[in-house]
């Protein structure tokens, strides 16, 4: 996921994309567990886009 994406996106959009990412961590941190999947790449982008949408809403709420 882009950041020049994300930039277009209101608060409240934001927060619906990170609901789904935090949710999509979950599961996929639920897999690792399971060893049901050895993605473990995945992990630390999920990580990485979680952040950038974290750091997007605070700045937008400092607006």
């Amino acid at each position: 996921m882009k950041a020049s994406e994300l930039r277009s996106k209101n608060v409240e959009e934001l927060n619906q994309e990170l609901v789904a990412l935090l949710k999509a961590r979950f599961g996929l941190k639920m897999q690792l567990s399971t060893q049901q999947s050895t993605k473990t790449g995945d992990l630390g982008k999920l990580r990485r886009d979680i952040a950038r949408v974290k750091t997007l809403i605070r700045e937008k709420a400092g607006q």
